[in-house]
């Protein structure tokens, strides 16, 4: 027995304010039935001596090293800057403040 039907949908999109077509309405009572059906399959295999886990592939420390590189100095930086000032790049206000 289905556990989503056209009625159940109905309800619910009634209470969300949808509206929803008789085709719309049978589709989509469908494809929850279908997406009920697979976590009632999952939660079959789900026992207590099958361990929780947040990723298939055990992962380590997936994030590389926080190694400082080359960087540029700040003449560089600047040396392509349309407009510059006391050292840094200068740029049209974009309040109404003085």
């Amino acid at each position: 027995m289905s556990e989503i039907n056209r009625a159940a949908v109905a309800h619910l999109a009634r209470l969300a304010h949808i509206e929803m077509t008789a085709e719309e309405l049978d589709k989509m009572a469908g494809e929850l039935d279908v997406i009920v059906d697979s976590i009632k399959s999952v939660q079959e295999v789900a026992r207590p001596e099958v361990p929780a886990t947040s990723h298939p592939i055990p992962l380590t420390n997936v994030f590389r090293e926080d190694v400082v590189g080359e960087t540029l100095s700040q003449e560089l930086a600047l040396a392509n800057a349309p407009d510059a000032a006391d050292g840094r790049f200068k740029v049209p206000a974009i309040l109404d403040e003085e």
